[in-house]
């Protein structure tokens, strides 16, 4: 893998980090509330959060749904 596929990585890690807690917020939801809908651990969706993590599209397509939203909205 090369360096620049690494840095697309992290920037859409990014982009769905900063989207995930912006919608989030709009709904006034926690980050517990979409633990408890995902049945996942806070951490998990923590690391999520910060753009560390990188999850699966079925992942992030859970996530779309329990927030309310399109998986475009999210990773836009």
């Amino acid at each position: 893998m090369d360096i620049i596929t690494i840095s697309n990585m992290t920037d859409s890690a990014k982009r769905l980090a900063v989207n995930m807690k912006k919608i989030r917020a709009r709904k006034h939801m926690s980050q517990g509330d979409i633990c408890r809908e995902l049945e996942v651990d806070r951490a998990y969706i923590s690391t999520i959060e910060s753009g560390k993590q990188n999850p699966t599209l079925s992942t992030i397509e859970r996530i779309a749904k329990a927030l309310g939203v399109s998986v475009d909205e999210l990773l836009k």
